[in-house]
């Protein structure tokens, strides 16, 4: 594994300290990605009763902002690698992605889900030290992937970012449930 993502696992680990599974999409979008490039399955732990799923290389070395995503599921789904393995192609080849931005998964997140866009967050859950990572004189963004729905993209790109974050404060977004009701 090269430096960098050998130190992306310790800073993930360093938040979530169970060993991860490494896997790879099989779907072509895989095939423009660098051959390094996997996602990390966490399972749930004492600490923490959720399935995570975080890519690892993400970001090509020569992007001026490096970053890489992660998102919950309440359930084991390997869909997820598929999902993030997509958003991760569509940062290296199409548009590079940041904070604040929304991605068209194209399908549901989860069978069934109303949400099929994603929301790059701050890692609200993790904290700021999750955020960033240091490594060979550059910083790495970690950011979380929310779920969406159509009309939660549609909400933020007219009232803005820190609109949406509110709403989904009141009450709390269950962002673990796939068949959550839009908050719009």
């Amino acid at each position: 594994m090269p430096s960098y993502q050998a130190s992306l696992l310790a800073h993930y680990r360093a938040h979530w300290p169970i060993l991860p599974t490494a896997l790879r999409s099989t779907r072509p979008s895989v095939l423009h990605l660098a051959a390094t490039f996997h996602v990390l399955e966490f399972p749930p732990s004492a600490h923490r009763a959720m399935w995570t799923y975080a890519t690892c290389g993400m970001s090509s070395w020569h992007m001026d902002q490096p970053l890489e995503l992660h998102l919950f599921a309440a359930n084991q789904a390997r869909d997820l690698v598929d999902l993030l393995t997509a958003v991760a192609h569509y940062h290296q080849t199409a548009h590079a992605l940041d904070v604040g931005h929304t991605v068209n998964f194209g399908v549901p997140w989860q069978p069934g889900s109303l949400c099929s866009y994603g929301l790059l967050s701050r890692p609200y859950l993790d904290g700021p030290t999750l955020e960033t990572l240091h490594v060979a004189q550059r910083q790495v963004s970690c950011y979380w992937l929310i779920p969406i729905t159509s009309a939660e993209r549609d909400f933020k790109r007219a009232a803005g970012l820190e609109a949406l974050e509110e709403l989904f404060d009141q009450p709390p977004l269950d962002y673990l449930a796939p068949l959550r009701p839009s908050v719009i």
